[in-house]
């Protein structure tokens, strides 16, 4: 069978799996008694084993068969979790991580073998505790002396109370309870509608109280041609073995007798999907197998389960350039001349405004994304820096849910690895200079994200040491790149800038990790590259705080469009502080810079027109000139334009290949005219 068409589907659950697993073991970590914690990691490693598996990828499935055992020896109390078992798990996750991206990279595993991790996982289960605390008793199946326990579904399944007593009022009415693992062969192509037909011959005798995986993983084939139902029944194990031994595709029916009459330990939770919400789901899966069509919502339900589709980014992108094209055409048709404008018209254009809107909106929002799936990578990113640098370090997350559009969440992972393993390398003490200036021995890295209007803006502070601004003046002197009198007439915000320059660092000492300084520079040319930008707050012993601020969409923006000569261009709406007029008297040169005094502020001007080399007459006879104020963070600067057009919303277009590396020029727009118009770079203008 041609595996190939389902890689893909096997890809993208492989790394949320992987996700999963990761963000499972941090807090394993954090609390070693975590039960459902501990539950959810072994799910995870069954789940990625079967799928591995089933695709013939044989050293994933190897290695988290491996992992399996040991997690099945964790849960029984067998061995117990150290920090260096949580790392040797880490190791495994790791390796996994690597045959995923061979995976994708090559369509196959890759040469590197875990073998030792492997023999390392197997020396765990060799020295099992000889007297470890056992667990509370629980009820637990009997198996027959030829029971097969190399998988963790075939091993005793935990029962809750809820379970427990049902299993000992159905005792008192004469019922038998079994645990019944059914195994498919492994060339069975429906394993949904086979499961199907086992449920429905085990009703004929039976109750089903429990399933593992639950139902809805059945339904959704996410098992391991195998899986395990708990029945009460009156009939004969001989007779429910032999039906089950008749269905095509079956190739082993394992049942054990469970014990009566035994009280669930308190505490103990279920584990997997609750009695009733399974009979519901079960009832689901018969209609699903039986009607052949999808499971439609049911109000009796407990839980709601979301329907969501994957969709390639490349089809967003070409629906969202078709919206673009719709919103083009809309402004062409307000500016159509000749047409008469009835009343049947206007309404007509405005009907039209409200659906491209309405449509943008809905596309927009399908394309936006959690900063969620770039922030789960750094609380081990962070767990790993620390300990290799020695330091107690906390990462602690917020506003996880604050939604960015796909192509800028693509773009914003590595300027955060560089602000966070800056905070972590040089922004936090050591714990024993912590403890000497009376901090906490735990330094604290915040991360927080949050929309601001158009905007939104990701926050990366600690509690560490801070910048020191006199040893980054110094390094300016030291550098040549500006003399000490110079220097010394340096504000505070204009020293920090200068730990955004290529190859500028104050660290006395370079690590493998980072320097203050040394990737800065690639951080401030990311984000600028994305429409935003970078400011920094410091205080010499408390520490520093990074904003950077985003849009929340490249594609589509509301702009101001402004006359430069005979030419049009855009200013992104956002950047845009204030309009005014001024005078050729109000300007003034400081420094062969000419500049204005604006509410009690000196802030410079830049005539477009002569940055932008636009041929025509000069404007510097004018008696009165147009200034369009634009904000970069707190820097204000003017530009003078010769006329304003008004705002508009535009559809940014790539330059292309041949003119992307225009430095004050980001994109271009099609105007409703037809006509193109260049969209200005506020950040590299006003830098």
């Amino acid at each position: 069978m041609d595996m190939s068409q389902y890689l893909e589907i096997f890809i993208e659950e492989s790394k949320e799996h992987l996700q999963s697993l990761n963000q499972s073991l941090l807090q394993l970590e954090k609390n070693p008694g975590d039960r459902p914690t501990l539950n959810e990691i072994f799910r995870v490693a069954h789940t990625i084993k079967g799928m591995a598996g089933t695709m013939g990828f044989n050293k994933m499935s190897k290695l988290t068969h491996d992992m399996e055992n040991v997690l099945h020896a964790l849960r029984n109390d067998e061995i117990e979790i150290t920090a260096d078992l949580v790392d040797i798990l880490f190791k495994c996750l790791d390796a996994l991580e690597g045959y995923t991206a061979n995976i994708v990279e090559t369509g196959n595993e890759g040469s590197q073998d875990s073998k030792e991790l492997s023999d390392i996982l197997s020396g765990l289960l060799a020295n099992k505790k000889a007297d470890g605390a056992k667990a509370p008793e629980q009820a637990k199946a009997v198996a027959p002396p030829d029971a097969k326990g190399d998988s963790g579904i075939t091993s005793d399944l935990v029962l809750d109370q809820y379970e427990t007593n049902i299993i000992n009022k159905a005792a008192d009415l004469g019922n038998n309870a079994y645990q019944i693992t059914v195994r498919l062969n492994k060339g069975c192509l429906l394993k949904s509608a086979r499961a199907f037909i086992i449920f429905k011959t085990l009703e004929r005798h039976s109750e089903i109280i429990k399933s593992v995986p639950n139902v809805q993983d059945i339904e959704d084939e996410k098992f391991d041609f195998e899986f395990t139902v708990i029945v009460l029944t009156k009939a004969d194990e001989e007779a429910i073995k032999k039906d089950l031994n008749s269905i095509a595709e079956v190739d082993e029916v394992i049942m054990k007798m469970i014990k009566e009459k035994n009280e669930a330990a308190p505490g103990i939770q279920a584990e997997e999907t609750g009695v009733a919400e399974q009979m519901q789901a079960l009832a689901d899966l018969k209609q699903v197998v039986a009607q052949g069509q999808n499971k439609t919502d049911s109000a009796s339900k407990k839980t709601k389960t979301g329907k969501t589709v994957r969709v390639d980014i490349d089809r967003l992108d070409v629906l969202l350039n078709l919206v673009s094209e719709l919103i083009i055409q809309k402004t062409r048709l307000e500016d159509l001349q000749g047409i008469e404008r009835t009343q049947q018209y206007v309404e007509a254009i405005e009907y039209l405004e409200r659906i491209t809107t309405n449509l943008h909106d809905a596309v927009m929002k399908v394309r936006m994304v959690p900063v969620e799936t770039v922030f789960n990578r750094f609380p081990r990113m962070i767990r790993d820096v620390s300990r290799e640098l020695g330091k107690e370090v906390e990462l602690e997350m917020s506003g996880v849910d604050t939604e960015l559009d796909r192509t800028v969440i693509d773009e914003i992972g590595d300027p955060l690895i560089h602000l966070l393993r800056n905070s972590c390398d040089h922004g936090i003490e050591p714990r024993e200079l912590r403890k000497r200036l009376g901090k906490p021995e735990c330094g604290k890295i915040e991360l927080k994200a949050y929309q601001d209007g158009n905007n939104v803006v990701i926050e990366v502070g600690d509690d560490g040491q801070g910048i020191n601004v006199d040893k980054v003046r110094q390094k300016i002197v030291d550098r040549g790149l500006l003399s000490r009198d110079m220097a010394a007439n340096l504000s505070k915000k204009d020293i920090i800038d200068y730990l955004f320059k290529p190859s500028f660092s104050t660290a006395d000492k370079i690590t493998d990790l980072s320097g203050r300084g040394v990737g800065l520079d690639v951080v401030k040319t990311k984000i600028e590259a994305l429409g935003g930008t970078v400011e920094v707050e410091t205080e010499l012993g408390k520490g520093s705080r990074f904003f950077i601020r985003l849009p929340l969409t490249l594609a589509i923006i509301q702009a101001l469009l402004v006359m430069v000569g005979e030419e049009k261009y855009a200013i992104q709406l956002s950047s845009v502080h204030k309009i005014i007029n001024i005078t050729p008297g109000e300007i003034k040169t400081v420094q062969k810079q000419e500049v204005i005094t604006y509410r009690n502020s000196v802030i410079p001007i830049l005539r477009l027109r002569e940055v932008l080399d636009v041929p025509g007459e000069s404007i510097a006879e004018q008696k009165v000139m147009t200034l369009v104020i634009v904000k970069k963070g707190e820097r204000l600067t003017g530009f003078i334009v010769d006329k304003i057009i008004g705002q508009q919303e535009i559809v940014q277009k790539s330059l292309g290949r041949y003119l992307s590396g225009t430095k004050v020029i980001t994109s271009a727009t099609i105007l409703g005219d037809g006509n193109v118009a260049l969209i200005l770079d506020v950040n590299a203008l006003a830098n």
